[in-house]
């Protein structure tokens, strides 16, 4: 694996076993830094965005409503941490950080860019795929070790919602497998690579596994129109009902960082990833723009900001589904789609009409 940082890597490097474990803290924190800081300014945007679609203004105060989430933060941070005295003292402290911890480490295989990833594993989607449904243990511990009747039904909701919407992101992905005959993050990117920019891209031959992928990210996340798991005009605020201040805020924190992993992870695998959308031939041969219209870690980020967006415009615009609504469309309708799918997509590689890894 090749890094921009290579001189860094080899000065650390030179310190021996000192040098190796201050080298991949390095790469840690370039990692999670970041996506904490994104999770801070994505709760800033959802609250604008949501402000203009009711036609009011939003945060618009603290540093004119830039760092209203950092002022929240703080708030959170500051307040009392309550526990239940019929709580159990260690699973109620320990639920969040089971949650917490697997929304991070999923980050730790999703490339950036060609030389960015921090570990480009050749399992990568078995990989995210044991991350993203660990996170589930803590969701059901935190519901348990409340000791609570409301939080205990907002778990068993979450359990049930997550598993299900797993099975058919997990159908999904195998789809993109057979297509892209790999598990490799990077290579899935660039097996969608092609002269033809966008239409090279796997959201055409797969698009019923695109769409399924997606909306089933947004269920898993409890998000709108799938949040009866914390629908608040019925038990307020589910599994987290019992929580306050700092565990409060891991909680918020891992729910928005899964919620742009799902972002990110959703044009890696359908739109070409950090790919340019722009066909090869339409761009004019000039440095600056072949730079700026040709591959690059913006796309990524552009494609993560516009599918983040989409979660903010499903909370304004759609209502909450009922739970048995929610347990239909994943097992009648979503499982059944994406099975039929990877039939497909087999017989299209099988004759030659989808290239496998090319």
């Amino acid at each position: 694996m090749t890094y921009a940082i290579d001189p860094l890597r080899d000065a650390l490097l030179g310190f021996g076993t000192l040098g190796l474990l201050a080298w991949i803290v390095l790469k840690i924190l370039v990692i999670a830094v970041p996506v904490i800081l994104a999770v801070a300014f994505y709760v800033v945007w959802e609250r604008k965005l949501i402000g203009w679609m009711h036609v009011r203004h939003g945060p618009m105060y603290v540093g004119w409503g830039v760092f209203q989430a950092f002022a929240d933060v703080f708030k959170l941070l500051f307040k009392e941490v309550v526990q239940p005295t019929v709580a159990h003292p260690v699973l109620f402290r320990l639920a969040p950080l089971l949650l917490l911890v697997p929304a991070f480490a999923a980050w730790a295989v999703v490339p950036f860019d060609a030389q960015v990833v921090l570990s480009n594993a050749n399992a990568g989607v078995l990989y995210l795929l044991v991350m993203t449904s660990l996170g589930i243990y803590g969701v059901i511990i935190a519901g348990w070790a409340s000791n609570s009747k409301y939080a205990f039904l907002g778990a068993m909701r979450a359990s049930a919602q997550m598993i299900s919407y797993e099975v058919a992101a997990g159908f999904a992905l195998v789809g993109v497998l057979v297509a892209a005959g790999t598990l490799n993050l990077s290579e899935i990117v660039m097996a969608q690579s092609g002269n033809g920019g966008f239409t090279e891209w796997f959201w055409i031959p797969l698009a019923p596994l695109f769409v399924i992928y997606f909306v089933s990210g947004v269920a898993e996340t409890n998000r709108l129109p799938f949040d009866v798991v914390e629908g608040e005009s019925e038990i307020v605020a589910g599994h987290m009902v019992e929580y306050s201040g700092s565990q409060f805020a891991l909680f918020f924190l891992a729910e928005y960082a899964n919620m742009i992993l799902v972002s990110i992870l959703t044009p890696i695998f359908f739109l070409g990833g950090w790919l340019s959308p722009i066909p090869a031939a339409w761009i004019p041969d000039v440095p600056v723009l072949a730079t700026v219209l040709g591959d690059g870690w913006w796309w990524l980020m552009a494609k993560m900001f516009f599918f983040a967006s989409c979660f903010i415009w499903f909370r304004a615009a759609f209502p909450r589904y009922r739970y048995d609504q929610i347990m239909r469309l994943g097992w009648k309708v979503f499982i059944p789609i994406t099975i039929a799918w990877i039939f497909v997509t087999a017989l299209l590689v099988y004759f030659g009409i989808l290239e496998a890894g090319r």
